[in-house]
């Protein structure tokens, strides 16, 4: 079966503007774009997404995969993004959109810039347990040296976050976007066309890992999550019932595994003494 037609409608991730810093001095600095986006199947409206517009094609596949609103990638005819009008159009093969079924039951997370998760989303997830993926702590160090590298719409304008896909200390994809959940999307879009399996993989987000990005990662499969921010109480609930290694608080040699220790493997505790505080035990390898 052919892939489906997608557009190339990429847009600049930044834009300049001139601003005044605290010396009343005026700078050239940048901004992050941010444009919105809806997303149209077979003419039926289905969301609409906030997004820098910087993959917009693999966000939408992204977003009908996660959210289990096309099952198979061969559904897809085409994917045409037409930025004058805000709208990006999915032609399927049976032209008749989603099912209404599929559509009912929307839940608003935290997400940044709202996401949305459907009820068809949810009890597909549960009931599911994904096989763990192990990894030593040495690897996860070098991974996030490695993530360091990347970054650059931040670095240059702030206001967004990242994801990337990583096997090993390889970074193999890497977006960023208004919304970790968008970027999230977009991953999951481009593993998709590409059918890259996510069984071996880790997902880095830059953002928490809410209930929204622990959903996600078990739709593209991935059982190790990482983090440079925190973890919601319903993230870590999920992850735990999904058998999914949460890890966040992540900088430099320091960070902290919520969910799933037992398949870290401690082969380089830092020569730093510990900080202060209570400690109720020490994991061992």
């Amino acid at each position: 079966m052919p892939k489906p037609i997608l557009s190339d409608a990429r847009l600049s991730p930044t834009f300049p503007i001139t601003a005044v810093d605290e010396y009343g001095d005026s700078r050239e600095v940048f901004v992050a774009g941010e444009r919105p986006l809806t997303l149209k199947v077979d003419g039926q409206e289905i969301v609409t997404l906030m997004t820098l517009g910087n993959y917009p094609e693999a966000l939408t596949l992204g977003y009908l995969r996660n959210q289990r609103l096309i099952d198979s990638i061969d559904e897809v005819i085409r994917v045409w993004v037409d930025w004058d009008k805000e709208r990006v159009d999915v032609t399927t093969r049976h032209g008749s959109g989603i099912q209404d079924e599929r559509m009912q039951g929307r839940t608003v997370t935290t997400g940044c810039g709202q996401g949305t998760v459907f009820s068809c989303t949810l009890d597909k997830v549960y009931g599911r347990r994904l096989s763990s993926l192990q990894v030593k702590q040495s690897r996860l160090y070098d991974l996030l040296k490695a993530v360091n590298d990347f970054n650059a719409v931040y670095r240059r304008a702030g206001a967004v976050h990242g994801c990337a896909l990583c096997h090993d200390t390889q970074i193999m994809l890497f977006v960023e976007d208004v919304g970790r959940h968008n970027a999230a999307d977009a991953i999951a879009g481009m593993m998709w066309l590409d059918d890259i399996p996510g069984g071996d993989k880790t997902f880095y987000t830059t953002g928490r890992l809410t209930s929204e990005i622990v959903m996600k990662a078990a739709q593209m499969n991935i059982s190790l999550l990482l983090s440079r921010s925190g973890v919601s109480h319903m993230g870590l609930e999920l992850a735990q019932d999904l058998g999914i290694t949460l890890i966040a608080r992540a900088k430099g040699q320091h960070f902290l595994v919520y969910s799933g220790a037992e398949h870290i493997e401690f082969d380089a505790i830092p020569s730093i003494p510990r900080s202060a505080g209570p400690v109720s035990r020490k994991v061992s390898a």
